[in-house]
């Protein structure tokens, strides 16, 4: 965001008690702030209010000096940072962002807002959404009183309109310098939006400080992958600590994998297809515990990896792979199950295999001749029967 001249509070990361001293004095040196806030660094929002196990330490805290500093990271960093949306278990923390007290007093009090852009598909432009009532507690503010709660439609051509940061800038209460700040922060903060391919920015808070300045303090941003080839430097920030592994471990592969919690594992070519066989999953009794997508040139190597990254998942109960075979050829596939089979070992879960199209008959006269416990069928019903048949 600083990059598109939005104002931020500044900040350095750190991943030791005793570097987090450094760069806190490095900061200091620079911004003249006394006191800093310690956050936890995790793929994970509701910081604030959670905590870390090990320690009883919140994920956001203030050191009231740089003697504080160390002692502050250090209940954080190696612990297991508990929130609203982690699991139970939390999320291990192994970076903190040491940063400067943006809070201080002065000639007014400082004030928190929300706000939020992203894609609004039903209308399909992109829409600010905001608050007057930011910090810790907007889920309860969009639950408790919604009409606190705005939003400005923005037009693609024109992008954000000057109307339109001072109805935002009105309906946040601000007036003086705070008011047409708000119009230069909320002008720039779309600029980047648009400008680094995001797919959604989500700053709480947004700080009006003391001496009427605006910034955003804290920041949740998405962005749209398929626009990262243009932004090499940001998926050089590419932390995959924070991400499943086995989800990244098949990004690395060329597969598209998301893990559910389920007990049936999918394998299929193409998003349609995957939706239509978890659809059939869940009307069969059963639970999809994942989408894979193989894609249009899926070969045996593609599938016997596949394979494996399905059967790394210990709730996998049985496996459905259901392949139209239109660009890719369905006797590939049935190679690359066969294949799969005999380099990964004695495979204790039942296969059902749907394959049609290309060389589907060439495809099913590979499996019979394997010899090996695969349930071949052909309609999608018949694979929703063996489904349930199998965890029976």
């Amino acid at each position: 965001m600083s990059s598109f001249g939005v104002a931020v509070q500044r900040g350095y990361v750190a991943s030791s008690p005793e570097e987090a001293t450094s760069v806190a004095e490095k900061l200091k040196a620079e911004t003249g702030t006394g006191w800093f806030v310690v956050k936890a660094q995790i793929h994970a929002g509701g910081r604030g209010k959670g905590t870390v196990t090990e320690t009883g330490s919140r994920g956001v805290v203030l050191a009231k000096g740089l003697d504080e500093v160390a002692h502050k990271a250090k209940g954080i960093l190696g612990g297991h940072l508990v929130t609203l949306q982690t699991k139970a278990e939390g999320k291990l923390v192994s970076k903190v962002l040491i940063a400067e007290d943006v809070y201080s007093p002065g000639a007014s009090e400082p004030k928190e807002f929300y706000m939020s852009i992203l894609l609004d598909r039903s209308l399909g432009r992109n829409v600010i959404v905001y608050s007057p009532d930011g910090g810790m507690n907007i889920e309860d503010v969009a639950h408790n009183t919604p009409e606190r709660i705005f939003k400005e439609v923005v037009d693609p051509l024109t992008g954000v309109n000057d109307f339109q940061c001072r109805k935002i800038a009105f309906n946040l209460g601000l007036s003086g310098n705070a008011f047409k700040e708000m119009g230069t922060f909320t002008k720039k903060l779309y600029a980047a939006y648009v400008g680094c391919d995001a797919a959604m920015f989500e700053i709480n808070p947004v700080l009006k400080t003391s001496d009427d300045r605006v910034i955003a303090v804290d920041a949740k941003v998405t962005l749209d992958g398929n626009g990262l080839f243009r932004h090499k430097d940001y998926a050089e920030m590419r932390d995959t600590t924070e991400e499943d592994p086995i989800e990244v471990e098949a990004s690395n592969a060329e597969l598209n994998y998301v893990k559910l919690e389920g007990n049936v594992g999918c394998m299929v070519n193409g998003a349609g297809l995957a939706m239509a066989t978890m659809d059939i999953i869940k009307l069969s009794g059963g639970e999809p515990s994942n989408f894979l997508d193989v894609g249009g040139t899926a070969d045996a190597q593609r599938v016997e990896k596949a394979f494996r990254i399905i059967l790394r998942d210990q709730s996998v109960k049985a496996i459905l792979v259901n392949i139209f075979g239109g660009i890719v050829r369905c006797d590939r596939v049935a190679q690359g199950i066969v294949d799969a089979y005999k380099n990964i070992g004695d495979i204790k879960v039942p296969i059902i295999v749907r394959l049609q199209g290309t060389n589907a008959t060439e495809a099913k006269q590979l499996l019979d001749a394997s010899g090996l416990k695969v349930h071949s069928v052909i309609t999608l019903q018949e694979a929703a029967d063996k489904v349930k048949s199998v965890l029976a």
